[in-house]
C-alpha cells in the first residue's frame, strides 16, 4: 500500500522540481534581457553626453536657431516644449480626474459603462499620428485655431487622456472600501467621501499616472507636426496663440543634416530634453510624496 503513495510523492517532486528549473530559466532570460537593455541605454547616453557636454552653455540656451551651428541654440524649442507641455498638463490633468471619479465613483455598473472603459482601453494604444491628424482637422480648421501652441497643447491632452484615466481609475479602486463606508457611517455625502478621502489617498497613484503620459507627450513630435509644429523659428512665443516649436523636432531637424556640427548640438539638444524631462518627473514624484506623507 506504501509503494502507490512513494510512487506519487516521487512524481509530484519531479514536478515541482521541472517547474522551479523552469521558473529559474525564465527569470535569468528576464534578467538577460534587461541588463542588455540598460547597456544598451547606457551606451548610448555616453555617446550623447560626449557629443554634446562640449556644445551646452549659455549662448546655446538663450540662442536661436540659425543656418551656423556656430550659433544656433535651443531657446525658441526649449520655451516650446515649456509651455506645450504645461499647457497639457492644464488641460489633461483635470479632465482626466473628473472623468476617474465619474466612472470609479458615479456612474452605474451597466453596459454603456464598459463600453466607455473599453473605448477608453483602445484609445490608450492608437498611434500619436492618428490623434495628430485629429488635431488638424479639429483644431487647426473645424476650430479655427491655426497652427499655434494652444492645437498642439490640445492634441496632445487628447492623446495623454486614456493613460491618465486608466491610471487614475486604478488608484481610486485601489483605495480601501472601509474607508468609504467609515465616512458614510459619519454622515458624509457622496462629494465630501471622494474629495476628502478617496482622492487624497488616490492621488499619489494618479500623480504617477500623469508622469508617465507627460513624459510621453513631450517626446512626441507626429501629432505637432501634424498641427503646425515648424523646424525653424527665430522668436520666443509669448502666448497660447503664436507658432511654435519643440525639442524633438528641432532635434529631428539637425540631425537629418549632413554636417557633423549640427550633429553635436542635436546631442546638446538632447540632453537639455533628458534634463526638462528628469526636473519634471522630480517635481512631480516631490509633489507625489507630499501626499503620500499627508496621508
Amino acid at each position: 500500500m506504501s509503494e502507490p503513495v512513494n510512487s506519487f510523492d516521487g512524481a509530484r517532486s519531479s514536478l515541482d522540481r521541472r517547474r522551479h528549473l523552469k521558473g529559474r530559466i525564465f527569470a535569468v532570460l528576464c534578467g538577460t534581457a534587461a541588463m542588455f537593455g540598460i547597456v544598451a541605454l547606457a551606451v548610448l547616453l555616453i555617446d550623447v553626453f560626449i557629443d554634446g557636454a562640449g556644445e551646452l552653455d549659455i549662448q546655446f540656451l538663450t540662442s536661436f536657431a540659425s543656418r551656423f551651428a556656430e550659433q544656433a541654440g535651443v531657446k525658441a524649442a526649449l520655451l516650446g516644449s515649456i509651455w506645450i507641455l504645461g499647457l497639457t498638463a492644464l488641460i489633461a490633468f483635470p479632465i482626466s480626474v473628473g472623468a476617474a471619479i465619474y466612472l470609479e465613483e458615479y456612474a452605474g455598473k451597466n453596459w454603456i459603462t464598459r463600453l466607455i472603459q473599453l473605448n477608453i482601453a483602445n484609445l490608450a494604444g492608437v498611434p500619436s499620428i492618428v490623434y495628430g491628424i485629429l488635431g488638424l482637422a479639429l483644431f487647426v480648421r473645424a476650430l479655427g485655431l491655426e497652427r499655434t501652441i494652444l492645437s498642439g497643447a490640445l492634441t496632445l491632452s487628447i492623446l495623454i487622456l486614456p493613460i491618465i484615466i486608466m491610471a487614475s481609475q486604478e488608484a481610486i479602486r485601489a483605495v480601501p472600501s472601509s474607508i468609504r463606508e467609515a465616512a458614510y457611517g459619519l454622515g458624509a455625502t457622496r462629494w465630501q467621501v471622494v474629495s476628502q478621502q478617496v482622492l487624497p489617498m488616490a492621488m499619489p497613484g494618479i500623480l504617477t499616472g500623469t508622469i508617465l503620459a507627460l513624459s510621453r507627450a513631450v517626446g512626441e513630435t507626429a501629432p505637432l507636426i501634424m498641427v503646425g509644429a515648424v523646424g525653424f523659428i527665430a522668436f520666443a512665443p509669448s502666448g497660447v496663440m503664436d507658432q511654435f516649436t519643440v525639442l524633438p523636432l528641432q532635434i529631428y531637424n539637425w540631425i537629418s543634416r549632413p554636417q557633423v556640427e549640427f550633429h553635436h548640438i542635436a546631442a546638446a539638444a538632447i540632453l537639455v530634453l533628458l534634463a526638462l524631462l528628469l526636473t519634471m518627473n522630480a517635481a512631480a514624484i516631490l509633489l507625489r510624496n507630499r501626499y503620500q506623507n499627508r496621508t
